[in-house]
């Protein structure tokens, strides 16, 4: 330990009136945080076996593959290995250009759902018009972000990681990682992650619809 880490645990313990309590209390937060740890390196190798299944039942979609479902999957994991605790996939409505929140996982799934984000609309909005994601700290003081739904829905965005689902140059939807657990923020880590998620549900689609054509041909 360097001697100013040292320090730091030192000055508190001097300047308190007792010192014991405080390294009790310490002892007692470490301990809580190692917990939180283990739980949270627990849920990731899970996430990771999930998404590695979740990319084999991908490459053997049928005509008959529930593909919401798949996409609920997908997103489950998503958001569980990347420590947020609100998730959404959105899907473009090609007629409209709408997002509609497709599959939703958090506190407002159930009002969420089907929901319709019109064109250019937000964060979700922005990232689908310009085909780049978005990694956002602060996000009510970004002026791309819609409050209208956080209003409708009694919800409080704080941070958000949205990355856009293609096909070559095509929009498909966005996946969007919302609040980061702990009051935490979004990592480089974390958009990786979910680049991946996205490239798997954008394959998802693209499989689905293929049989979709196929049948409305035949």
């Amino acid at each position: 330990m360097s001697a100013l880490s040292t320090r730091a645990i030192i000055r508190p313990i001097m300047e308190t009136r007792d010192p014991v309590r405080f390294l009790q209390m310490e002892v007692a937060r470490l301990t809580d945080e190692n917990h939180d740890l283990k739980e949270e390196l627990a849920v990731l190798r899970s996430s990771v076996r999930a998404l590695s299944a979740l990319q084999d039942v991908i490459q053997r979609i049928t005509p008959s593959t529930n593909v919401l479902v798949l996409l609920d999957d997908l997103l489950a994991s998503a958001v569980a290995v990347v420590g947020a605790s609100d998730g959404s996939l959105l899907l473009r409505d090609e007629e409209t250009n709408e997002l509609v929140f497709s599959v939703v996982h958090g506190e407002a799934r159930d009002r969420l759902t089907n929901y319709r984000l019109p064109s250019g609309k937000g964060i979700a909005g922005w990232v689908a018009e310009h085909k780049r994601p978005l990694v956002l700290t602060d996000v009510r003081n970004d002026p791309r972000h819609y409050p209208k739904i956080d209003e409708a829905f009694g919800f409080q965005t704080r941070t958000l990681a949205c990355v856009p689902l293609l096909d070559a140059d095509r929009v498909l939807g966005v996946l969007e990682a919302v609040n980061k657990n702990y009051d935490r923020v979004f990592t480089d880590d974390d958009h990786d992650l979910l680049m991946v998620v996205a490239h798997l549900a954008s394959v998802a689609l693209v499989r689905a619809e293929s049989y979709t054509e196929e049948s409305a041909g035949g």
